[in-house]
C-alpha cells in the first residue's frame, strides 16, 4: 500500500518545526520534515525554498490540524494581549518582513554588497490574516 502525505505547515526556520513536531509526535502522529538540513547549513535559502515543511500521513492529517489549531501562532504585545488589526480588528497577525518586491530586495541586496555582511537593520511589519493590512506597533 502507497502512503501518501500531506504538508500540513512550513516554517522559516527549523527550530519552529521541530517545536511543532514534538507537539504533534507527543499526540501520537508521526511527522516527517523537509529542507530542514538544507536550511540549516544556509538560512538564507529559507525563503527561496519554501522553509522547512512538515508533513504527515494524509490519514493524520485531520488530527494534526486540530492539534496546530490549539496552538496560538498569532503575534502577542508584551503583556501577553493578541495584537488587533487597526483596520478590521481581527486578532490574526502574524510578524513578517518588509522584504517583499523587487525594490526592497535589491536594497537589501545592495547593502549586502555594500557593507559586505548581512543589513544589521531590518524592518518588521505585522500583516492582518484577514484584511492583509500591514501596520506597525508604536
Amino acid at each position: 500500500m502507497k502512503n501518501e502525505f500531506v504538508k500540513i505547515r512550513a516554517f522559516e526556520y527549523a527550530p519552529e518545526a521541530h517545536i511543532v513536531k514534538g507537539r504533534l509526535e507527543h499526540e501520537g502522529i508521526e511527522v516527517f520534515m523537509a529542507d530542514n538540513f538544507t536550511i540549516d547549513t544556509d538560512p538564507l535559502v529559507s525563503n527561496a525554498i519554501g522553509g522547512v515543511k512538515l508533513y504527515v500521513k494524509a490519514e493524520d492529517a485531520e488530527n494534526a490540524n486540530k492539534v496546530l489549531e490549539s496552538i496560538s501562532r498569532y503575534s502577542v504585545d508584551e503583556n501577553g494581549i493578541p495584537i488587533s488589526c487597526p483596520n478590521c480588528g481581527d486578532k490574526r497577525m502574524e510578524v513578517g518582513s518588509t522584504v517583499r518586491n523587487t525594490k526592497s530586495l535589491l536594497a537589501f541586496l545592495f547593502s549586502f554588497g555594500l557593507l559586505g555582511t548581512l543589513p544589521f537593520y531590518t524592518k518588521y511589519k505585522y500583516r492582518c490574516n484577514n484584511c492583509k493590512n500591514e501596520f506597525n506597533i508604536k
